[in-house]
């Protein structure tokens, strides 16, 4: 009901201003007290998923909280897990302002952000001080200058910083704003690039006495032997977890408005029936052997259900929380108590 009132105000805004705003806001909420009492308790529905017990499973997705600068705010929204990032090992501003688009009659978002982040020491610093206590992943990338042939490197240095201090790490190959980024997710690349995280991941495991899941982040703009093609390849690397999906660079939604020509990616709304269909798909391929966490377009209890009957273990939000509030985190866990 709050969130009702502050959204033409919020909506008003440059979207990407709004963004801060709101995570401010929460901040402040948060530290002072009050947002605990808008929330309320986290719906208790605990989830034991890739080896960890979530609080419930509805989470939210990476890039909200680039730098894990609001973990402990967000959280308090009743997440039973945050993921963090995209990180990558070095600063970088992404890309040219303005970047961030509502497509409001749709109900999407259109974003172009290319990775904006203060690097994984930053991140590290936050996430080593939060006092949230739900399911924590940090969602890596590499650096828009590092040429694809040398991605490995980055993602490398990203796994070994954060595997000690979160609780699963993410491997973003499929944002469509870092040039040559979901070329990795095909073929010899990709086997490759999961051979040599899959390969540190158990000597992390050993040093630390703890082995952490890696998760794989697909796209939903994918042919469906690619799809295939893709499963295969993680049930042969022994991925952990996929989250289906990204954003898509299709956007026939948006066709006859400003935002139809933007690059970026879009999310919310309009890419709902395509990344559950990605996710289906998934699920009937990998035939549980692999755990899926499904996002894209979640706006009610509903949905997230039908992500769940569609194959996914977990879900998570994202754009809908732009569209709804935070009283959606609320309604999804509710509407999937049980299962």
């Amino acid at each position: 009901m709050l969130y009702s009132l502050l959204r033409p105000l919020l909506f008003a805004l440059d979207a990407e201003k709004a963004h801060h705003l709101t995570l401010e806001s929460l901040r402040i909420a948060q530290a002072c007290g009050v947002l605990g009492l808008y929330a309320g308790q986290p719906v208790a529905d605990p989830a034991q998923v890739f080896g960890i017990t979530f609080p419930n499973c509805v989470g939210l997705a990476a890039g909200l909280d680039k730098n894990a600068d609001y973990i402990d705010a967000l959280g308090a929204l009743g997440f039973g897990f945050v993921e963090v990032g995209t990180v990558t090992p070095r600063p970088q501003v992404g890309n040219p302002q303005p970047r961030l688009f509502r497509a409001v009659a749709q109900r999407g978002i259109v974003n172009r952000m290319g990775f904006n982040n203060q690097g994984v020491e930053y991140l590290l610093k936050n996430i080593q001080r939060r006092t949230y206590r739900g399911g924590l992943g940090v969602n890596i990338g590499k650096n828009a200058t590092t040429p694809v042939e040398s991605a490995l490197d980055d993602y490398l240095a990203c796994l070994n910083t954060v595997y000690a201090d979160c609780d699963y790490i993410t491997v973003n190959l499929s944002s469509p704003n870092t040039p040559g980024l979901r070329d990795l997710q095909f073929g010899e690349p990709l086997k490759r690039l999961l051979e040599g995280l899959k390969n540190r991941q158990q000597q992390l495991s050993t040093e630390f006495g703890k082995y952490k899941p890696l998760l794989v982040k697909i796209a939903p703009d994918l042919a469906d032997a690619d799809i295939d093609d893709i499963a295969q390849t993680f049930l042969q690397m022994q991925i952990d977890g996929v989250i289906a999906t990204n954003t898509t660079i299709e956007k026939s939604a948006l066709r006859g408005t400003a935002l139809a020509e933007e690059a970026g990616g879009l999310s919310g709304a309009p890419v709902y029936q395509k990344s559950t269909a990605v996710l289906r798909q998934l699920s009937q391929i990998l035939d549980g052997k692999i755990p899926l966490i499904g996002v894209g377009g979640i706006e009610n209890g509903a949905q997230a259900k039908e992500k769940l009957s569609a194959g996914a273990a977990l879900v998570q939000l994202y754009s809908g929380l732009i569209y709804r509030g935070p009283e959606l985190v609320r309604e999804c866990a509710t509407a999937v108590v049980g299962r």
